[in-house]
């Protein structure tokens, strides 16, 4: 019989600043180092204040990672050095893989109502860290939705859910990356891969994310997976979104300095030295 995961670690999404002055919930980041690995960062830019984001994240580098933008609802203008340009709206992804070195800029625009969305770091192993660097735009009409017995939907970004594959492929790790939304009172399993790192954030509602959970846990909490074969999660009578993470861990080690990651400080040394001379972006 397949093991059900239970919850290792529950926490709350914290506030930070972030880019030129975003406000931002930072669910984790650097000081949980590795305990998501190969996942480094995820943060929830949420707010119907222009103040708290129109700052935006002006130009900066990246190296050895892949970032991961999710909008749920709202626009964001982006630019890189790769000559891609355009506007993430609402339901759309951009699945960036820096490898050997991206510039880029993430500009949101004011918003008539909430501008509310998703950024997800990945980290590269070692073998993949210079990989030349590639750019995905996901419309939200390439992002299959399927339908739950329950009444529910499961987006699914990257993976495989029920039939239904994700439009991001091809991707170092093995990541799977699901949008649930439960109606009242329905159950979710789905198996995720033995040995993967897996988590649950919850985006509105309240759940049970393991069987016989005492407390139903609500928006901007973060549930980390111990051990098993499949999640076991069941929403509260008002419903529940939630994004459902999973990924081959890396076991690696990190050395990490702002926008850059890479697996020593030596390497990190030359990125940044690069940065300032002007040679970082390869041929």
């Amino acid at each position: 019989m397949a093991k059900i995961r239970s919850i290792e670690r529950l926490s709350r999404s914290r506030p930070t600043i972030e880019g030129a002055g975003v406000r931002l919930k930072r669910a984790f980041g650097a000081a949980d180092v590795p305990r998501y690995d190969p996942f480094l960062m995820l943060d929830d830019f949420h707010s119907d204040k222009p103040a708290d984001y129109m700052a935006g994240f002006p130009w900066h580098p990246h190296r050895g990672i892949e970032t991961v933008t999710y909008m749920i609802s709202g626009q964001v203008e982006h630019g890189d050095s790769m000559g891609n340009k355009g506007v993430i709206q609402s339901g759309e992804v951009q699945w960036m893989t820096a490898g050997s070195g991206v510039i880029h800029q993430e500009m949101p625009r004011r918003q008539r109502g909430s501008l509310w969305g998703l950024q997800l770091w990945v980290n590269l192993p070692e073998s993949h860290k210079i990989m030349g660097p590639r750019y995905r735009d996901i419309r939200a009409s390439d992002i299959p939705k399927c339908p739950l017995d329950s009444g529910g939907m499961v987006r699914v970004v990257a993976g495989t859910f029920n039939g239904c594959h994700g439009p991001v492929r091809d991707l170092v790790g093995d990541p799977e990356y699901l949008d649930v939304a439960l109606p009242g009172s329905a159950g979710f399993i789905h198996s995720v891969a033995k040995g993967h790192t897996a988590f649950a954030y919850v985006l509105e509602g309240e759940g049970r994310f393991e069987p016989g959970q005492k407390q139903a846990v609500g928006a901007e909490n973060l549930l980390l997976y111990g051990e098993g074969e499949k999640v076991s999660i069941q929403s509260e009578k008002a419903g529940l979104r939630f994004i459902l993470v999973s990924g081959r861990p890396l076991r690696e080690p990190v050395a990490w300095r702002g926008p850059i990651v890479m697996n020593t400080e030596a390497e990190l040394d030359v990125a940044f030295a690069e940065y300032r001379k002007g040679t970082f972006i390869k041929p």
